[in-house]
């Protein structure tokens, strides 16, 4: 058996696979509301809780376990893994400050160079606790993988690219060193990567197979990529949840500070991608669940709706325009709600074109077909609308959990990445 844990912001799920790819068991445990100061408390016990509820017979078979986490959460702790200061999470931007420093060392383009990056936290945390506080600064995924496999220090790839790290020099730059000294940051292996059995205390008490191994994991969206089963530069995923967020694998390396657009490592090929603040949130502003489901059944997709709408939540864009201060744009509101979601639907198929477009102008591989995640994805026409804007077919993701996607990690670990015949 193979099992995959996903940590997202409101809660914990895990999959464990059979050897042929079949689903053998699924949790899932909700966090609630939480303080800063219970975070990493409510994680642990996550952790343990989700293992616990496996039936018997799966946690004697386990071979292999992988965990993703949100990209650029950050903990500061001892060896012991005791937390020094309260997570920063993915979207805290306190470190502006931080951010410039590494944009003046690393140029403004990096994926480093940004107040939420990971990179950014560690300089934050690390002027304030000081040595004699905190002796490691890590992702949630190194943080939880720590815990389960008993070795400290630990990242990968995908974690360590907004921490700064070099995945073609499969090193840290010296200039990561100057600004928070490397002794301090996590060893980087690829993702998939035997880190070592787990931790013999707690497997025992679990009473989880002595031999299984514990994998370097992945961010919880890459997680999500790998579970849609994307094979060839080209195809990419869309998750269609409150935000839109793309992900294109492509042959070549693309970034752009200025639109948030990064690559991550992926063997011989790259996942380019941004993330627009539209996206279903816009959508719960307007309509309830039932709402959407009943007027999206009456809304022709092959035909126009004749309005120019731009739908965001609030003021501010970050992809595939990069604008703080865009307006939603969502006028004329027409008497007719049918057309009014049909328009939304529109102006969203059309930032997701937009997006796909910007990463080609970048140097992507141009587009080929859609993969979709999230909710949206069970939507047909909203489903219908996308393939006539993008003029690109597109289909739903046959797994849609990030759960999934870190499984099939755990399973096949580092050969999961496609590895090319170019070189």
């Amino acid at each position: 058996m193979f099992l995959g844990i996903d940590f997202g912001t409101g809660g914990a799920r895990a999959v464990a696979l059979a050897p042929t790819g079949a689903i053998e068991d699924f949790q899932r445990l909700d966090f609630g509301r939480l303080s800063d100061h219970e975070r990493t408390g409510m994680w642990q016990e996550a952790l343990w809780e989700l293992l616990a509820r496996l039936p018997r017979g799966v946690r004697r078979r386990l071979s292999a376990v992988a965990l993703d986490g949100t990209s650029g959460t950050v903990l500061a702790c001892d060896e012991a893994l005791l937390p020094a200061h309260p997570p920063l999470l993915y979207n805290d931007a306190r470190a502006t400050a931080e951010a410039e420093s590494i944009a003046r060392a690393a140029g403004s383009d990096h994926p480093a160079a940004s107040a939420t990056s990971g990179l950014a936290k560690v300089l934050w945390l690390r002027h304030r606790l000081g040595p004699e506080h905190a002796h490691l600064y890590l992702n949630q995924a190194d943080w939880l993988t720590g815990l389960l496999s008993g070795r400290v220090g630990v990242s990968d790839y995908h974690n360590a690219l907004k921490m700064g790290f070099d995945v073609e020099a499969e090193a840290w730059p010296e200039w990561v060193n100057y600004l928070v000294d490397l002794d301090y940051l996590p060893q980087v292996l690829p993702p998939g990567t035997a880190v070592g059995p787990i931790e013999r205390n707690r497997a025992l008490d679990l009473g989880i197979n002595l031999d299984c191994l514990v994998r370097t994991g992945t961010t919880d969206s890459i997680a999500a990529f790998l579970a849609a089963g994307v094979h060839e530069p080209g195809e990419a995923v869309t998750s269609l949840g409150t935000t839109l967020v793309l992900k294109l694998l492509s042959e070549a390396r693309v970034e752009s500070q200025q639109y948030g657009v990064y690559s991550h490592w992926y063997g011989d090929w790259w996942l380019a991608g941004g993330a627009s603040n539209a996206g279903g949130g816009v959508l719960r502003q307007h309509f309830t669940d039932a709402e959407l489901e009943d007027l999206s059944a009456a809304i022709d997709p092959e035909a126009d709706s004749g309005l120019d709408y731009y739908p965001l939540p609030a003021r501010g864009e970050r992809f595939p325009v990069y604008d703080p201060g865009l307006p939603p744009r969502l006028e004329p509101r027409p008497a007719d709600r049918t057309r009014f979601l049909h328009g939304l639907l529109e102006g969203l198929a059309r930032i997701e074109a937009l997006g796909y477009q910007r990463l080609e102008e970048l140097g992507a591989t141009p587009l080929k077909a859609v993969i979709s995640a999230g909710g949206g994805a069970r939507n047909p026409a909203y489903t219908r609308i996308r393939a006539r804007i993008l003029g690109a077919p597109v289909r739903a993701a046959a797994q849609q959990e990030a759960a999934y996607g870190a499984a099939r990690l755990a399973m096949h670990g580092g050969a999961i990445f496609p590895r090319s015949t170019r070189s």
